[in-house]
């Protein structure tokens, strides 16, 4: 484990080398703050679409994203992971039939943001050289959470 003062040093576990290595690139304040709204909403907006395909399309991603955090052996990111799909899609039950316009615009409008704040930093996206870093996106911004709260993790 770390502390929380400094949860990056000594990076040792994967979680650890990935969070690091995507913080490498989101150490502009605007483009941090603009990740704290953009990804949970991006996050939101997918479940959002891939249940207007089918909901068990949007269970079976929630299912799989849920396996790969297990591999990162970080049992709290796991449990706020599963907290935050389950509200995203009671979120998305509740938008009823508005569940696609609703997510889509969410969609464009949140990746919008992304790209000014990748701009406004002057680095490209992280998932752009690995996708594995869109499922690393909300585990930065729940690292941030943690550490505002002295979680570890």
């Amino acid at each position: 484990m770390h502390s929380a003062a400094t949860p990056l040093e000594g990076a040792d576990r994967k979680v650890d080398r990935l969070l690091a290595h995507y913080g490498d690139s989101h150490r502009n304040p605007t483009n941090e703050a603009i990740h704290m709204i953009a990804i949970p909403a991006i996050m939101l907006s997918i479940l959002g679409l891939l249940f207007v395909l089918h909901a068990w399309a949007a269970y079976v991603i929630v299912g799989a994203s849920l396996v790969y955090y297990l591999s990162l052996r970080s049992i709290p990111f796991v449990l706020a992971m599963v907290v935050c799909t389950g509200l995203a899609l009671a979120v998305v039950h509740a938008m009823g039939n508005l569940v696609f316009p609703i997510s889509a615009t969410i969609f464009v409008v949140a990746w919008i943001f992304q790209f000014v704040g990748h701009k406004i930093e002057g680095r490209k996206p992280s998932f752009f050289e690995d996708i594995q870093y869109l499922w690393v996106g909300p585990l930065f911004v729940l690292s941030r959470l943690f550490l505002r709260l002295g979680i570890r993790w």
